[in-house]
């Protein structure tokens, strides 16, 4: 197979995991809704939710990056705050400072910003990291020795980290490792 063709082939793949995937779920969700179950089931059951909706993230990442790659995507962009963009649903990630209205890709850029903090803590490993929000520089702290060849994606073992920085150059913006801050310019 041509080298050109496989970010199509990867697109494909990610399209036609979602039917299954979503087969899964949803009877994980009818069985759970269905309340006739012991605890045990049911805590089983929300184990398959949860990897579910995990599987489901990791294909749109990897649907992104593929497009992204093969000159097909065509990210929707609106306005946002970068303040917003970092803050993440996650108590192990901080955000402060004071951000700037862009126009970006939101989804995009929120979830890639979640990623690079989430593998900092994952692989610091440390128990938060913080974004400092100035304008449109944000800054990432700490990100440790550990972390750094994971979170830079000099080491392939995070794909939420190596999407991260395929979607933020795509759309103009550059990161960079200064020590233990990693460094974003949207």
């Amino acid at each position: 197979m041509p080298e050109s063709r496989f970010p199509r082939v990867v697109s494909l793949a990610c399209h036609d995991l979602r039917t299954p995937l979503a087969t899964v779920y949803g009877f994980a969700r009818t069985l759970t809704r269905a309340g006739e179950l012991d605890d045990r089931t049911l805590r089983f059951l929300g184990m398959i939710e949860d990897a579910s909706e995990q599987m489901t993230e990791l294909l749109d990442e990897l649907g992104v990056a593929a497009r992204i790659q093969d000159g097909r995507w065509e990210p929707a962009l609106r306005e946002a705050d970068t303040l917003e963009l970092a803050s993440a649903d996650d108590e192990r990630v901080r955000a402060e400072g004071s951000g700037d209205s862009i126009e970006t890709e939101v989804e995009a850029v929120a979830r890639a910003l979640r990623s690079l903090a989430i593998a900092a803590v994952r692989y610091g490993p440390v128990d938060e990291v913080t974004w400092r929000v100035d304008g449109r520089t944000l800054e990432l702290a700490p990100v440790t020795a550990d972390a750094a060849p994971v979170v830079t994606g000099e080491t392939v073992r995070d794909l939420g980290s190596i999407v991260a920085w395929i979607v933020i150059e795509e759309l103009g913006g550059s990161i960079e490792l200064d020590g233990e801050t990693l460094r974003v310019r949207l």
